[in-house]
């Protein structure tokens, strides 16, 4: 993945708060993710439109962390989810 790619939740793919657990959860076909903060951060704004790189500013921004730092995770985290199914990019 590059940080010109823009990913997005698919179809039947959300983030939810479980009451249960007490803990933001990623809910996919037959699977259950438990997030945590970063996790959910970076979910938070998958919006089909926000590019890798605009993601990763965001959070460095908010969270007054090196961009350096940030955008690799951030990179690494979503591609993992791309991964197992639970996350797409939108074509070039």
């Amino acid at each position: 993945m590059t940080p010109d790619d823009v990913p997005y939740l698919p179809r039947g793919v959300r983030t939810r708060f479980d009451t249960v657990r007490k803990v933001d959860v990623l809910l996919g076909p037959e699977r259950v993710l438990v997030l945590d903060q970063v996790g959910t951060a970076v979910l938070g704004r998958l919006d089909g439109e926000a590019n890798l790189a605009q993601i990763s500013t965001d959070l460095a921004e908010v969270y007054d962390a090196p961009l350096e730092v940030i955008a690799p995770d951030v990179i690494a985290f979503v591609e993992d989810l791309r991964d197992r199914g639970m996350v797409h990019v939108r074509p070039r």
